[in-house]
């Protein structure tokens, strides 16, 4: 803070938010995406976990179905995981990643490139 204090007025507005600047970018949309598909299904995976759970405990022969039901969105939220790896990777592939390459691999590259006078 530089020590000055502001001064409200009456009846003036303020924002609703304060935008702060982050430390590290947004993730890329299709990334994002990605990851929130596969943060639904764990959730749901979770919870039906949680209703086996209390099927078994209860004694209800419901607790086959939704056993299987689990198994199946266990297999479908390991998929949507790795979804999340494998689309991040194909983007930093697609859209390039800023990375310094060694001063060995920086002299090979000089010698490649063709001078123009």
């Amino acid at each position: 803070m530089d020590g000055t204090r502001r001064v409200e007025r009456p009846g003036a507005r303020r924002p609703l938010w304060i935008e702060e600047p982050v430390h590290r970018p947004r993730m890329p949309d299709p990334v994002r995406a990605a990851a929130v598909r596969a943060v639904l299904l764990v959730a749901l995976t979770l919870l039906q976990a949680m209703v086996v759970l209390l099927l078994t405990l209860a004694g209800s022969w419901w607790a086959f179905p939704v056993l299987l039901s689990t198994v199946a969105g266990v297999v479908a939220t390991t998929w949507c995981v790795l979804d999340v790896w494998v689309t991040r990777q194909v983007w930093r592939q697609r859209h390039g990643v800023v990375s310094v390459p060694s001063s060995t691999a920086r002299e090979v590259r000089r010698v490649r490139r063709p001078r123009y006078p």
